[in-house]
């Protein structure tokens, strides 16, 4: 059975002190701190990636943009507005369109979106803090996402070097 990796993270701290829209909202200087150490986990401790699904907000932009910097190889990205403060069921369609093809994917997303998608996929409740991510398992196709038990195989907010 085929399996395929589906890497959730979620944004960086954001900061809340301007009055520009939710959309436009920039990262934190905290955010733009967390954001790296993401990337070096990754880097550590997923062989490759084969697309990244980013919100269109910036500070899902800014996030991905941070943590790529830290990969040896920058994946092809895809900004798509359906991720932007999408609810669990929504971006699991999202997951369910994903090309059989690409065996490992990162979402960049918000909450409580990517918290309902990790208890969609597994049936287990995980708090996903900012710069949190959560490698799950897929089983089968990823049209089939959600029918079958996914795994959790590691999560949390990495931690600076």
């Amino acid at each position: 059975m085929t399996e395929h990796t589906l890497i959730l993270l979620r944004h960086a701290k954001s900061d809340w002190s301007g009055d520009e829209a939710d959309v436009l909202r920039p990262l934190a200087r905290r955010g733009r701190r967390q954001a790296p150490d993401a990337g070096r986990w990754l880097a550590a401790n997923v062989d490759s990636i084969d697309l990244v699904v980013v919100s269109p907000a910036t500070r899902a932009r800014s996030t991905w943009d941070l943590v790529s910097a830290q990969l040896d190889v920058s994946p092809g990205t895809r900004i798509d507005e359906r991720v932007y403060a999408a609810p669990g069921r929504e971006l699991l369609g999202v997951v369910r369109e994903l090309s059989d093809d690409l065996d490992t994917v990162v979402l960049v997303g918000h909450n409580p979106g990517i918290e309902e998608l990790v208890s969609l996929l597994t049936g287990e409740w995980l708090p996903m803090p900012t710069s949190a991510l959560a490698v799950i398992a897929v089983p089968g196709p990823w049209s089939s996402a959600g029918h079958r038990p996914s795994v959790l195989q590691a999560s949390g907010r990495p931690p600076a070097p």
